[in-house]
């Protein structure tokens, strides 16, 4: 198989922190992974699952939550994406009162087989575009992981050049791009930054806060140091400190970590715990004293 050519070439500016107003503001949204139990992958429009929910009945979850946004994450559109689905789920959210706070995509930059690394690609570009016909301002994105036999230098070069090849379409699109704490090259805040300071500076880059995913000795103190490249926020409602085991998360100290960095824009809840139905309108709850 070829392998993707690891130089990431020189810049002469690494990405920088947004440039907002002064002082935090933040909009509630809800992931579609907060269903991920319930909701349909590859499903067929013309035959829609009896027995799963599709993102037409999130969409109304969201709105009978009198939630101001939305995030439709990748996995659960149909399996083949038309325009007339985005436009006409575009129509259900807009009729809604929602925003489409953003979308996620599960990618993986780290790849080394040419081919499979230029599909990460396309994939990318394609979900570039159906975010900008959806009015979705960002996309989530990953790194990726280390494949076997690979070393690190060499997959976070590939991620970094992935980024730095889809970002001027993005840029060009009017769609953010942001980079998530997810694991494998991502794992600490220390991965995070090495990432961000050899990206393009682009003002359609940035990071998408996790509260969840750091599994170190103290993962608010790696919050602490990704939250000024902040330009999205999902808020899971647990964290597991050097991976030993879920524990509640103190969403105070959280928000207080975004307020701090004078973070503007959506905090978006991300429930990946057991019973979605009952515990999500307690927890939106919750996030809504904390924003004000």
């Amino acid at each position: 198989m070829a392998a993707v050519v690891g130089d990431r070439g020189t810049t002469s500016r690494a990405a920088q922190p947004p440039q907002r107003p002064r002082g935090p503001m933040m909009k509630l949204s809800l992931a579609a992974y907060s269903f991920n139990r319930l909701l349909a992958r590859n499903w067929d429009p013309q035959d829609p699952p009896k027995d799963r929910m599709i993102l037409d009945d999130f969409v109304r979850f969201c709105a009978r939550m009198k939630l101001p946004g939305c995030e439709l994450t990748a996995y659960y559109f149909p399996r083949v994406v038309t325009p007339q689905y985005v436009a006409r789920l575009k129509r259900l959210t807009f009729l809604a009162g929602l925003d489409i706070s953003g979308t996620a995509i599960g990618n993986d930059y780290c790849v080394a087989d040419e081919q499979a690394w230029m599909r990460q690609i396309t994939m990318t570009r394609e979900w570039i575009d159906r975010a900008a016909a959806l009015g979705a301002p960002v996309i989530r994105i990953f790194a990726g992981r280390v494949p076997k036999g690979d070393t690190e230098q060499a997959a976070r070069n590939r991620c970094v050049k992935a980024i730095n090849t889809v970002l001027p379409y993005a840029a060009q699109k009017g769609v953010f791009l942001a980079l998530e704490n997810h694991g494998g090259i991502t794992a600490t805040s220390d991965q995070m930054l090495e990432i961000i300071r050899q990206v393009d500076d682009s003002p359609f880059f940035g990071v998408n806060f996790d509260s969840g995913n750091f599994r170190t000795a103290d993962p608010y103190a790696d919050l602490e140091r990704i939250a000024p490249y902040a330009i999205n926020a999902q808020i899971k409602v647990s964290v597991a400190p050097e991976g030993k085991g879920k524990q509640p998360a103190d969403l105070e100290r959280v928000i207080g970590i975004l307020s701090r960095a004078g973070y503007r824009g959506y905090v978006v809840l991300e429930y990946e715990e057991q019973d979605p139905e009952r515990e999500i309108p307690m927890y939106l709850r919750r996030l809504r004293e904390l924003i004000g």
